[in-house]
């Protein structure tokens, strides 16, 4: 997203390449490639449920296609496993920018300063991955 690059550019410094991936299938990898090979490091993020996406499958096969050039996991940041409820409860089942951030310093790269908004640590993903959300 491209609001959470725009936080980690202006709050700690950090660039990060935005990929926008319109199409997945078929899905051009080049550019990812050549970018993980850049940073060492990826964040897979979009509106569809973590759980069995879309999103899990183009981080496994990045961490194939990447595995050398990896620093870190890919990380994945999408929906809960939630019904989509309505909108007034939206940013608590999409991924937000602050959630993607959240995720950056606690999964691949700690950020200096920041605070942690969303409990996104692996003991919580094991906690809701046994509550099935």
């Amino acid at each position: 997203m491209l609001k959470a690059a725009e936080i980690l550019e202006t709050s700690y410094g950090v660039s990060a390449e935005v990929i926008d991936a319109r199409t997945l299938v078929p899905f051009n990898y080049e550019k990812v490639i050549e970018s993980v090979r850049k940073t060492g490091r990826i964040v897979v993020t979009g509106d569809a449920c973590e759980r069995t996406s879309f999103m899990r499958q183009l981080a496994s096969s990045i961490t194939e296609l990447c595995f050398d050039s990896l620093d870190a996991p890919p990380v994945v940041v999408g929906a809960k496993n939630w019904i989509t409820p309505a909108h007034e409860l939206e940013n608590s089942f999409f991924p937000q920018p602050e959630w993607i951030v959240d995720y950056i310093h606690e999964r691949i790269l700690p950020l200096k300063g920041h605070i942690v908004q969303h409990n996104c640590t692996q003991l919580e993903q094991l906690r809701e991955n046994k509550a099935g959300v």
